[in-house]
């Protein structure tokens, strides 16, 4: 199904950098959102954290191993379009009313090496804009029990997303059913409620008795003339983003080369971000 507007990129223009509120009339099939505002409503989302940036902001994570945290890369630059120092990030799984499930620092972040944080919000951005964090330590799948990602084939049109987004800082929002509105290779548009904080948030389908993750949140902008929320294909991506991490936890082995009188060394040395 291809994006109903002009040069396929026309929509983005706006994500990850401006909000763009939803429709408030939306299809008969989604449904509004539900505060988890009990330990029971919480039961098997918490997974789902927030990911607090240094005190000056926050996005939506999510758990896809015991170490292992899914959100969007544009969270993880600052202003100065660097990485964050990962001492300014902690996750903090399952976060309702200023309490967690676990809190935990950040020890390694690796983002797609294409995504641009200096360019102008475009189709490409939405793309690539996928990071995934190391935490300092494993929170245990008896505290909060990791998701999957989808890698079936093409999905179909009904989702779900779990996020925090201003307004609903203090516990998470659960859309029990949105929809996916127009899709493009490994671009997809959905109808789901997302405001700034939701960047990184997961869009589920349903795949036996629990979602899997099939994309995550970039930003907003619009299909032919419809504000959406816009994500991304994830399985690829997130394979590359793991073998990254595990590149940069090898130990370095030290090589010496010896100099030889008179020789010479030749060797040269987001985005619905809250604010």
């Amino acid at each position: 199904m291809r994006f109903r507007n002009k040069s396929f990129g026309g929509f983005a223009v706006c994500c990850a950098v401006v909000l763009m509120c939803l429709p408030g009339a939306v299809s008969a099939d989604n449904t509004g959102l539900v505060r988890l505002t009990d330990r029971d409503d919480l039961l098997g989302w918490e997974a789902v954290g927030r990911l607090d940036i240094d005190g000056t902001g926050y996005c939506t994570g999510t758990l896809i191993a015991p170490d292992l945290v899914l959100t969007a890369a544009h969270c993880v630059y600052d202003r100065q379009h660097r990485l964050r120092n990962i001492q300014a990030l902690t996750f903090r799984a399952g976060l309702r009313d200023g309490v967690s499930i676990a809190d935990r620092k950040v020890a390694q972040i690796a983002a797609v090496p294409d995504y641009d944080p200096r360019a102008a919000p475009n189709v490409a951005r939405v793309r690539h804009d996928v990071a995934l964090l190391r935490l300092a330590s494993p929170i245990t799948s008896r505290d909060a029990d990791p998701f999957i990602l989808y890698t079936g084939q093409r999905v179909g049109t009904k989702v779900s997303v779990t996020s925090y987004g201003r307004g609903r800082d203090d516990a998470l929002s659960r859309q029990r059913r949105c929809s996916i509105v127009a899709q493009n290779n490994d671009l997809m548009a959905f109808d789901c409620d997302v405001t700034f904080g939701s960047s990184g948030a997961p869009v589920f389908v349903q795949s036996g008795t629990r979602g899997r993750i099939v994309s995550v949140i970039s930003g907003g902008g619009t299909v032919g003339g419809r504000e959406v929320a816009l994500g991304m294909a994830l399985p690829d991506t997130v394979a590359r983003l793991k073998s990254q991490l595990r590149a940069a936890s090898r130990p370095v082995t030290a090589r010496i080369n010896r100099l030889s009188a008179g020789g010479r060394n030749t060797s040269t040395g987001a985005k619905f971000i809250r604010n």
